[in-house]
């Protein structure tokens, strides 16, 4: 074998090279997906939108509602009476379950149903996988269940409402994505507002023919988003041109007609 030339470096077969070059740019892409991630989880957990502290002593404090924690789900349940119906409400993204306890109380204290608001994985619905077994175990008692969410929430409550266990859908602020006019015995309510910047009234109304054709909607005049929760001004909103009180109001009438109507599923 001839002998290597003095002050010349034997060279490196090409394989080695490529090799090289195959690991550094893996580990550049890997470097950016764990970052990726990372900016993710980070936002997913920072900034959730907070109960505002009023609305929900309105609700603590009233001894007609009894609140536990059960498996990381808000439960609201009559103090007196025993429940044999129950929601299933899923807030919308990054807003804590306690911010909808003033807004669906009403059903607690009128109705004697149960309330179970769970909250979503990286407080956000659309990544929670769980049936709607799994979220009404934190209330066994219940017989007859119903589905509902706002924004976000909503669009994962009508994948859920697609189910023979569930008589009944509620939507404040949301719409759905799957089809549900073959299900004619589902009892569904759909409030949306006129000053709501996010799910506008006409995304709403496109959306309307993914719902059964005896749906109920209603229009509260002058609501926005946030109204639909107490937890304070959100980006992307419409301003609200009545007061949270009158919108509460109108909310607990139609949702109080909606669960007089709700009949066991199946």
């Amino acid at each position: 074998m001839p002998a290597t030339p003095p002050n010349q470096q034997p060279r490196r077969p090409k394989r080695s090279r490529l090799r090289r070059t195959l690991i550094w740019s893996f580990s550049i892409i890997a470097g950016v997906f764990v970052a990726a991630i990372a900016a993710f989880l980070i936002w997913a957990n920072v900034g959730v939108m907070a109960a505002e502290p009023e609305p929900l002593a309105s609700v603590t404090d009233d001894p007609a509602i009894t609140i536990a924690e059960v498996d990381g789900s808000l439960v609201l349940s009559p103090t007196e009476t025993a429940s044999t119906t129950g929601l299933v409400f899923i807030p919308g993204a990054k807003v804590e379950p306690a911010a909808y306890a003033a807004k669906l109380s009403s059903l607690v204290t009128d109705e004697q149903m149960t309330v179970v608001i769970p909250q979503p994985l990286l407080n956000l619905a659309f990544f929670d996988t769980r049936t709607i077994d799994d979220y009404s175990a934190a209330a066994p008692d219940v017989t007859t269940w119903a589905v509902g969410g706002h924004s976000l929430g909503g669009v994962r409550a009508c994948q859920l409402a697609d189910s023979p266990d569930v008589a009944g859908l509620l939507l404040f602020g949301s719409y759905c994505a799957n089809d549900l006019t073959a299900d004619t015995s589902l009892d569904v309510l759909s409030i949306t507002g006129s000053a709501d910047g996010l799910t506008t009234p006409q995304k709403a109304a496109d959306a309307r023919g993914l719902l059964p054709a005896d749906a109920e909607t209603l229009e509260v005049d002058g609501a926005n988003h946030a109204m639909f929760g107490n937890y304070g001004p959100q980006s992307g909103d419409g301003t609200a041109t009545i007061p949270d009180e009158e919108g509460r109001e109108q909310i607990a009438v139609a949702t109080s007609a909606w669960a007089a109507e709700l009949h066991p599923a199946g």
